[in-house]
């Protein structure tokens, strides 16, 4: 589903912890636009009129004079609302040399303006028993905050106040930036699996930003300051460019009042153009890369592919990818986790996954771990095994129509998370979707056919995949060791 079921490396900035949601190695993300989950037997055993199904149809969709894109998703089972503002900007729209500076910036919105001074918006929230955070991605930074629902208009009058007025100097920027480098250190220099997941970007986009790391490569964080900050919040943060989500009890009318009465106040301050970024030429040749770590205590494989995103695919390529996922590689009953954990004994866990949400390109991954005793070597043979039956034989319309029961049966769980559905409509508007697209998701999956699954595996894993292993050091000597015998 768009932003169901699907890693998206994302940064967030916990006020409270500081902590990086970076991504577990070749699974789905902390914060990757999560909502509520549904087991396969649940899902399975769901008997819905599928075409039917309509994500939040009470929704309502506004823009002000300003430009400002106003969503508002009623649900009154608790006086409580989700506000969260998207901002059409991530780490893939940064200038040259300045990577990192989104997620800077996202860090240095917190350090307060004229009317609500560095640690006071945090504060407020607090008090008021609400949560806050914000989190930033390669197309979209957000931030957001759940409380009462008295409480909402405080969070729009702060949130507006902030989107125009934030104050910067060097006393705050450079500390923070210093942050921002110790959590590189933390996050990803002394993890293993996040040195090799940044690796696998580099080499999997070397034309395209998305190779580079959200949180910014250390050389050109150690060079950001104000004027690379401000520069950047003048250009992107304006309404024009952003999106205002509100879930919970409330009406619909209210929430335009209440928008329009500060939001609208802000004005446009910058037009920042078309998200022109180059493309990715086609793979030529194998790229692999391998981190070893003595700290790695289980081994790893991924298998990368660029295939089209929701924003990109035409026709019902994006569905089709997306059932190709589950049929591949989600859960117990699919062809990976079967081959490979169950009836060989290979792997520990072996899945796939889509990654839909994109304005660019999305990838397609499988991921395998060898249970002790077995290699990565091993385990890259059998799923080449169980990719090329599949690529052969076709899928079933048992297992299309069982990856569609239960995907759909998501999106209608999925529907009682007010956080998640605001996440959800959030990450598709700033990724060139549309309110509809979400919302008719269900009956364009209930499209696709085992043909169209079988076209899409045929037309992008076919191609030679980006490859990925993480690796102990004794795997490399009992590797080598074994190649001097045959040998």
């Amino acid at each position: 589903m768009i932003g169901l079921r699907q890693p998206i490396p994302i940064l967030s900035f916990d006020r409270t912890l500081r902590s990086t949601l970076l991504a577990s190695l070749f699974s789905a993300t902390l914060f990757a636009v999560p909502l509520s989950g549904v087991s396969l037997s649940k899902a399975n055993a769901l008997e819905v009129t599928q075409d039917e199904i309509v994500i939040a149809p009470n929704l309502e969709r506004f823009v002000l004079d300003n430009g400002l894109e106003v969503v508002v998703i009623p649900d009154r089972r608790a006086p409580v609302v989700t506000h969260m503002l998207w901002y059409k900007v991530g780490s893939a729209d940064e200038p040259e040399g300045q990577s990192g500076v989104a997620h800077f910036l996202e860090h240095l919105m917190f350090k307060g303006t004229e009317d609500h001074p560095d640690g006071e918006f945090s504060k407020i929230i607090a008090d008021r028993g609400g949560q806050e955070n914000a989190f930033t991605s390669y197309d979209y930074t957000a931030y957001f905050q759940r409380v009462a629902k008295e409480h909402l208009p405080l969070m729009m009058e702060m949130e507006a106040d902030r989107m125009e007025n934030l104050v910067l100097s060097n006393a705050v920027v450079a500390p923070e930036r210093d942050v921002v480098l110790e959590e590189r250190r933390d996050r990803v220099e002394s993890d293993p699996g996040s040195r090799l997941r940044e690796a696998m970007n580099a080499i999997t986009f070397v034309n395209h930003p998305y190779g580079s790391p959200i949180i910014g490569w250390q050389n050109e964080i150690e060079a950001l300051n104000k004027d690379a900050a401000i520069a950047f919040y003048d250009r992107f943060y304006t309404p024009n460019n952003a999106v205002l989500v509100v879930a919970g009890d409330v009406e619909p009318a209210t929430v335009l009042d209440l928008a329009q009465n500060t939001y609208g106040k802000v004005p446009r301050r910058a037009e920042p153009g078309e998200r022109l970024r180059p493309a990715e030429p086609p793979l030529a040749g194998e790229r692999r890369i391998v981190v070893t770590d003595p700290r790695v205590r289980q081994e790893a494989l991924s298998h990368t592919w660029i295939v089209p995103s929701q924003t990109t695919g035409e026709g019902r390529t994006p569905e089709a990818l997306d059932i190709l996922s589950y049929v591949l590689g989600q859960g117990p009953s699919s062809r990976l986790y079967k081959a490979l954990v169950l009836d060989a004994g290979l792997a520990t866990s072996a899945g796939a996954y889509y990654q839909s949400t994109a304005l660019n390109s999305g990838r397609f991954v499988v991921y395998a771990s060898p249970r002790p005793g077995h290699t990565l070597e091993d385990i890259e043979e059998a799923a080449a095994q169980e990719l090329s039956k599949l690529l052969e034989e076709g899928v079933t319309e048992e297992e299309v129509d069982r990856a569609k029961r239960s995907m759909i049966a998501s999106s209608i769980y999925a529907q009682d998370s007010q956080t998640g559905l605001a996440r959800l409509f959030g990450a598709a508007l700033t990724t060139g979707m549309n309110v509809e697209d979400v919302q008719t998701w269900p009956s364009q999956i209930q499209a696709v056919t085992p043909e169209d699954v079988v076209a899409v595996a045929r037309d992008y894993l076919t191609a030679t995949p980006v490859t990925g292993e993480l690796r102990s050091p004794q795997s490399n000597a009992d590797t080598a060791d074994k190649s001097g015998k045959e040998s």
